[in-house]
């Protein structure tokens, strides 16, 4: 999809990590206004290289750090939130308090947003195990304040990387809804794989797809039940590297890591699947433009 003032739409970026969700928008043609990232080497690494691409947000003061200390009120409008937030355990979940059960936790700040700009959808993510999370009351609750508080629709869904031509399965729960309720919204077809993990080490690997990538236990080896970033390639043992992760989880060749190389692959093990965060973005701006020629 090429850029056009058509698809211009505006969207945020909070719990940012590298920048996943603003590299899959960006590549559609829309444009990033307001950033959230509190992290000061995933700060470096999202400056590095997004700074060129979306300069506004740079020089207009928009690149935050803790979101817990913005208010609503100072950001610029947008037509779509984004945004991989922490899972916080609830402490009143299941309460049916709306608002004060879920306060204090990065999701109360990502409805108190919703609630002030109202924009036109939203795209988060967050671990597959949410949904389960407190015996499934903390995803309750916050369906229900999606749907009743907020007013929006709520579609949530459990997306593999490995699904989108990527070769690691990184299951995450995706969950996407709209201002308006009668956008229909289907989740992107699933799509073969486009490289296996024998593309990525350019040798043939032990392994078709590979471990998801994570931020602990690296160096296990390969008889580890915890290895995630050891494989054997051409007889030999391997361990990923970062160009390696870059590839992985859908970083295109040129994505810059200003950091040490323990950083790296940190922010890599954090960050979500760029090609599988595009496919379901490109399903969302389809939707909105759909609706808006009605």
């Amino acid at each position: 999809m090429k850029k056009s003032k058509e698809n211009k739409y505006k969207f945020i970026d909070l719990f940012a990590g590298i920048g996943g969700f603003h590299l899959a928008f960006h590549n559609l043609g829309a444009e990033c206004v307001f950033v959230s990232e509190w992290d000061s080497p995933a700060r470096k690494t999202y400056q590095t290289n997004f700074e060129k691409i979306s300069p506004k947000v740079f020089k207009n003061g928009n690149f935050a750090g803790d979101i817990m200390a913005i208010d609503p009120k100072d950001m610029p409008d947008f037509d779509i939130l984004t945004g991989g937030f922490p899972c916080q355990p609830f402490s009143q979940a299941g309460k049916k308090k709306g608002f004060e059960e879920a306060r204090g936790t990065m999701f109360f700040k990502i409805a108190e947003i919703i609630k002030a700009k109202q924009p036109k959808a939203f795209f988060i993510e967050n671990v597959r195990h949410f949904m389960k999370h407190n015996n499934g009351e903390t995803f309750k609750t916050v369906k229900r304040i999606i749907e009743k508080d907020l007013g929006y629709s709520f579609f949530p869904q459990i997306i593999k990387a490995s699904d989108y031509g990527l070769p690691t399965h990184r299951p995450r729960l995706y969950m996407v809804g709209f201002k308006d309720k009668s956008i229909k919204f289907d989740f992107p077809e699933t799509k073969p794989l486009s490289l296996t993990m024998s593309d990525i080490f350019g040798g043939e690997c032990n392994k078709k797809i590979g471990y998801t990538l994570r931020v602990g236990g690296r160096h296990s080896g390969l008889a580890d039940r915890r290895n995630w970033d050891t494989y054997l390639v051409d007889g030999k043992v391997r361990r990923i590297s970062i160009e390696e992760g870059r590839k992985i989880m859908g970083f295109p060749q040129n994505f810059l890591f200003p950091v040490s190389e323990t950083q790296a692959m940190k922010q890599l093990g954090n960050s979500v699947a760029v090609t599988a965060i595009q496919a379901t973005a490109e399903k969302i701006l389809d939707a909105l433009k759909e609706s808006e020629k009605k």
